[in-house]
């Protein structure tokens, strides 16, 4: 299975599920596709943009 046709069946998953990926999240899917970044260049964009802010108040 090419890694191209991995991500075709994991977003045929999160469909199924009744999910929607952001266009943000499949963009960085399609360039990962064409080799243009990595599964780790993908994790460390997505860290950045859904990182909490600031440090946990605790109780």
């Amino acid at each position: 299975m090419t890694n191209a046709q991995k991500w075709d069946y994991s977003l045929g998953l999160i469909q199924i599920d009744g999910l929607t990926p952001s266009e943000e999240f499949l963009e960085l899917v399609e360039r990962e596709k064409r080799g243009e970044i990595t599964t780790e260049d993908m994790k460390k964009a997505l860290n950045t943009k859904y990182k909490m802010k600031g440090d946990i108040v605790k109780k």
